[in-house]
């Protein structure tokens, strides 16, 4: 029940369906209020007459839907003259069996120029003759109407007079009735005036009788759709077609037509037949040739077929077409599609260079390996490009768009492409829109997007793009204004925190931002890009941070430790033995090319002079057993007073002897009661000297003792150096005045 004012109110409702309502009763006033109201829909609502329908006041009603009802009289109410926007009326699948003259008596009063009549489904059986005269209607559909060819017929001829702009008869997929069909059925559509013709799924349509269009040649366009018709030959001679539609006929072989007033020719789902046949149509320009599983040995120039006057041509969905060829003869051609065929040698040459004048352009799942980089050279007028699923020579997309310069639209998706030349898309300043999707791409590189300032759409996704770098991400035209970057494989990790930020930063830029996933590392596997924390990244760079200078400073202290192991050695030995006394007044460092000199002079006149000097010599004196280092360490620098460096050429070339040295110098720093006794045995050179820097320092600004082997030079030597050795030495006064005696004694023997 719909009572009155029901819809009161609602001023600005276009649409209203009430379809499947069990509707049983309908108030005068039940459709009142909706003064905008311009489609009705009440399928399946029990309705069993228009005149009971109470609609006459619904002025701005365009298009009313009252199929699957119960309504028996086609008698159109005299309410219809107050509908005069109504353009389309159906009456589908009701109980109107007969059709009289009173029936459209409004039709005749008030002719709707634009009303589309669908009567389709209804048990016809009878037209009353004169019914139709001078009415006027733009379409009439009858189909799955007839139970027999002679009910057709007679009902055929009762439409005598109609002038209508489209005709469509036939039957449905699913609701074949008639078993044959005569071909006089359609005679009666000489008493017709129409301009386009369809008739479909009539299974025993009259074969190789072309006869039966004898009614139809003054039509402009004619539609045969799910037709088994063998062949098409022979044609009325004086056909005026200029539109033909042939759609799943079951042809055996190609139509050879001769039609000079042919304009569009649509040729598809025709499966029957593997081979294109040239034909000639001189005036043709749109040509549909779709889902054939056609082969094309040479394609295309004029000759194939029979017209320079081409500008659409669609050869998609077919077998092999070869191309040999550049299109000679068809430059007026502006749209031109060949996807999912098998194109063959269209990277042998220029195959578009004359076609200066084409718009639109699909090669998209043609088997094309792009090596060939003047592959579109020619196409200046090109606005739309779609070539996805094809391939490029090491999946690289290089320069080849030089001559598209109007390009709008390009479509490079599922082309197995990692990378992009940074020049791809140079001389492509009007691009709007790209799909880059189901490649292989890594990462965002932007740089070679910077020239396209009118992009607007870059899809990206399903691609393998981990990241991409900040500064590169500068690069993306101001012009854009959806990115689609789905369906990648993301590493959300600190490394990337720049190109996270700038995720969130540009939500408004990006397509399904909250569907981003991140793909790695496997703890963050599937969570949202937006989820992640930059907090998380300056918590882990601190700690990293941290542990990074702690084991630097654990290195550089091991490295300090290695190095100055045995001066640490020193340092800890002079803490123990510092306050001790000494069990040697000197410890000799010398080279053991100098060891004659330290027996036979440096030992016997300490040793053996007065007051005796106890020296501390490496062959004589460090322990058996013990590593030399520490023996140097131990019982050389520990238990002496004194250092004795004997310097020679042989000195400075010896490791050892520098070792010993640079450990003198450390104990002599840590032991309060330290020295250093210089004797240089020979002239050095200075050139010599100066690789030893420290050395050459101290000897120049130190006084050393110099060995002179001479009567006067050996007396002012040694009494020079026991001085030096008696500095420091714990002494016994008694044994003074004996001491100094037997001194000049040793020194005069010497």
């Amino acid at each position: 029940m719909i009572e009155d004012d029901a819809y009161q109110g609602l001023n600005h409702l276009s649409t209203l369906i009430l379809t499947g309502n069990p509707i049983q009763s309908l108030a005068l006033g039940a459709f009142s209020g909706l003064s905008s109201l311009q489609k009705l829909v009440a399928v399946e609502t029990n309705l069993a007459s228009l005149e009971d329908f109470p609609i006459g006041h619904l002025k701005t009603l365009k298009e009313l839907n009252v199929a699957h009802n119960l309504i028996h009289s086609f008698k159109f109410p005299e309410y219809f003259s107050n509908l005069p926007n109504l353009e389309h009326l159906d009456l589908s699948n009701n109980k109107i069996q007969n059709i009289y003259h009173e029936d459209l008596k409004v039709l005749q009063q008030m002719p709707l120029l634009n009303l589309s009549l669908d009567l389709s489904l209804n048990p016809l059986d009878f037209i009353e003759p004169g019914t139709f005269k001078e009415i006027k209607l733009n379409e009439l559909t009858l189909r799955s109407n007839f139970n027999s060819t002679h009910v057709m017929k007679i009902c055929i001829q009762g439409l005598a007079g109609l002038k209508i702009n489209r005709l469509v008869l036939g039957e449905f997929k699913n609701e074949r009735i008639l078993k044959s069909f005569d071909r006089s059925v359609l005679e009666g559509l000489c008493n017709l005036t129409f301009e386009q013709f369809r008739i479909a799924y009539f299974s025993e349509f009259p074969k190789d009788d072309t006869s039966v269009f004898n009614c139809l040649v003054n039509v402009s366009v004619i539609s045969l759709l799910s037709l088994n018709l063998d062949s098409l030959e022979a044609l009325p001679k004086d056909c005026r077609w200029q539109h033909l539609e042939l759609i799943n006929c079951n042809l055996k072989q190609f139509p050879t037509l001769k039609l000079n007033s042919l304009k569009k020719f649509v040729f598809i789902d025709n499966k029957g037949m593997s081979t294109f046949t040239e034909f000639e149509l001189p005036n043709l320009q749109f040509l549909d040739l779709k889902r054939n599983h056609l082969s094309f040995k040479g394609c295309c120039s004029h000759t194939n077929f029979g017209t320079t006057k081409l500008k659409h041509l669609d050869l998609s969905f077919n077998d092999v077409i070869t191309m040999n060829s550049n299109f000679l003869g068809l430059e007026q051609l502006e749209h031109l599609d060949f996807q999912h065929s098998n194109l063959k040698q269209a990277n042998d040459f220029s195959v578009f260079l004359s076609l200066r004048n084409l718009r639109y352009l699909d090669i998209s799942y043609t088997n094309t390996r792009v090596v060939f980089h003047g592959i579109f050279v020619g196409l200046v007028s090109l606005q739309t490009l779609k070539m996805a699923g094809n391939s490029f020579q090491n999946n690289l997309l290089p320069d080849i768009f030089t001559e598209l310069t109007n390009l709008i639209i390009l479509d490079l998706s599922k082309c197995q492409l990692e990378q992009v030349s940074q020049m791809a898309f140079h001389s492509l300043p009007r691009l709007q829109v790209l799909n880059m999707s189901h490649n292989k791409l890594l990462s965002l590189d932007t740089r070679p997007y910077k020239p396209l300032h009118s992009l607007q759409i870059l899809d990206c996704s399903f691609n393998r793009i981990m990241e991409s770098k900040e500064q590169e991400l500068q690069h993306l035209p101001r012009s854009l204004a959806l990115l689609n970057l789905t369906q990648n494989d993301f590493a959300c990790v600190c490394e990337h925190q720049s190109f996270l930020q700038w995720v969130k930063d540009q939500r408004q830029l990006l397509v399904g931002a909250e569907q981003m996933m991140c793909t790695q590392p496997l703890d963050m596997q599937d969570v949202p890009m937006l989820s992640f924390r930059n907090a998380t990244c300056q918590m882990n760079k601190m700690i990293i941070s941290v542990w990074v200078l702690t084991v630097l400073l654990v290195s550089v202290a091991g490295v300090l430790v290695y190095k100055f192991y045995f001066h640490l050695m020193l340092l800890a030995g002079c803490k123990k033995y510092g306050r001790g006394e000494s069990t040697y007044d000197a410890f000799v460092i010398y080279s053991s090319q100098d060891e004659d000199w330290v027996r036979n002079e440096l030992v016997k006149n300490l040793e053996e002079g007065v007051p005796p000097f106890q020296l501390c010599l490496h062959y004589r004196d460090f322990i058996p057993g013990v590593a030399i280092a520490a023996n140097i360490i131990q019982e050389g620098f520990y238990k002496s007073r004194k250092v004795i460096v004997v310097v020679s050429q042989h000195f400075i070339q010896s490791r050892w002897c520098i070792f010993e040295y640079e450990i003198a110098q450390t104990w002599q720093f840590l032991s309060s009661r330290a020295g250093i006794i210089f004797i240089v045995l020979q002239k050095l050179e200075k050139s010599l000297l100066r690789q030893q820097v420290e050395l050459y320092r101290l000897l120049n600004r130190n006084t050393y003792l110099e060995w002179e082997d001479s009567v006067l030079g050996r007396h002012i030597f040694w009494r020079r150096l026991r001085k030096a050795l008696l500095d420091g030495k714990p002494w016994r006064p008694e044994g003074t005045a004996d001491a100094d005696s037997r001194q000049q004694e040793a020194t005069a023997s010497t």
